[in-house]
């Protein structure tokens, strides 16, 4: 490996400079957005609009205020017990992977639809096609190995006119694939995302339900309901867990190098980062960069890597600039 680079950034309670929930929720806003969310909303014991973060269905109202205030997304929905992030932290990401690529394009970060992201492991929620697309205009294929998911994911791209011929959901067949049978022999894409399942076994992430749940103030008694509370089995658990699903990611990305700008993908253990950074020397990849994030008291990152050395960035940013054919109208002349 060249160069790798650990470009971790102080922790910090506040978000990305561009991302548009830097402030408190407004309530007030959201509540005229959506009639929904009203009902949920109550003073807390600071004098403060909030909601039960417990509960799941004022969660999912939140989230379907902040989609349709922010990103114009008027149509938002995910099964029962599947996975409702916490749109900040998803938006963070996003924007730090603009400035990756703004990185291999002296600084400029790239908008519209020569962008090409793959999301790995889209979800039954599709958040980062949704913040992707509308925050920088890019085009997003995500793929997604449970059909509930896929099929959730397709519900929420065919409801919104927005999302439409922007965003293609692919049905990964394969538990060991991550790239294989996604993505094709001539494609290309800008930088690849990835939420990787957290726990190693099904006991573990039911444990960490539990931990979740008592951290929200959730009652003992009512666990047992809640089991499945912030994610649905598939999206939780994977043998090995996030250490080993992102050590495979990596053996396969060696595989498409060509065909791959940066890969990203978020760590949310910081115990698994030095396996992690000797299978990126093994994998002899160019770069290697650690993104640090924060969101209060919360701290995450995502570890980028790229096979491609500075003259084959900037050789490939070159694709960015390229301006989209303007259809003129016939004037008979």
């Amino acid at each position: 490996m060249a160069q790798q680079e650990q470009n971790n950034r102080k922790e910090k309670s506040e978000l990305h400079p561009r991302n548009k929930h830097r402030s408190r929720y407004n309530f007030k806003q959201l509540n005229a957005t959506s009639k929904e969310l009203k009902r949920f909303v109550f003073k807390n014991e600071h004098n403060d609009d909030s909601i039960d973060f417990a509960d799941q269905d004022a969660v999912k109202a939140l989230n379907r205020a902040l989609l349709k205030y922010f990103y114009n997304i008027s149509q938002w929905d995910i099964p029962q017990d599947f996975l409702c992030p916490p749109i900040p932290g998803r938006a963070d990401y996003i924007h730090y992977v603009a400035d990756l690529l703004g990185s291999s394009n002296k600084g400029k970060n790239p908008k519209g639809a020569n962008v090409n992201i793959l999301d790995i492991g889209v979800g039954a929620n599709c958040i980062y096609p949704i913040i992707g697309h509308q925050e920088y205009g890019w085009n997003f294929v995500g793929s997604e190995i449970d059909p509930l998911s896929v099929d959730s994911a397709k519900r929420i791209i065919e409801a919104n006119k927005p999302l439409q011929g922007a965003v293609e959901i692919r049905q990964q067949s394969s538990r060991m694939g991550i790239f294989r049978g996604i993505v094709g022999g001539r494609e290309r894409f800008d930088a690849v995302v990835c939420n990787p399942p957290f726990h190693s076994s099904l006991k573990e992430a039911e444990q960490g339900t539990r931990q979740k749940w008592r951290n929200l103030g959730g009652n003992e008694k009512e666990v047992k309901h809640v089991l499945n509370f912030g994610g649905n089995k598939a999206e939780l658990w994977c043998p090995g867990g996030e250490r080993a699903f992102v050590e495979q990611m990596i053996i396969q990305s060696e595989q498409i190098k060509n065909q791959v700008l940066w890969f990203t993908s978020l760590v949310s253990k910081s115990a698994n980062l030095k396996s992690i950074y000797s299978a990126l020397v093994k994998a002899n990849a160019f770069e290697v960069t650690t993104v640090q994030m924060s969101q209060g008291q919360k701290v995450s990152r995502f570890v980028a890597w790229t096979f491609h050395d500075e003259a084959a960035q900037a050789e490939w940013a070159k694709g960015w600039k390229v301006e989209p054919k303007i259809k003129t109208e016939d004037k008979g002349l």
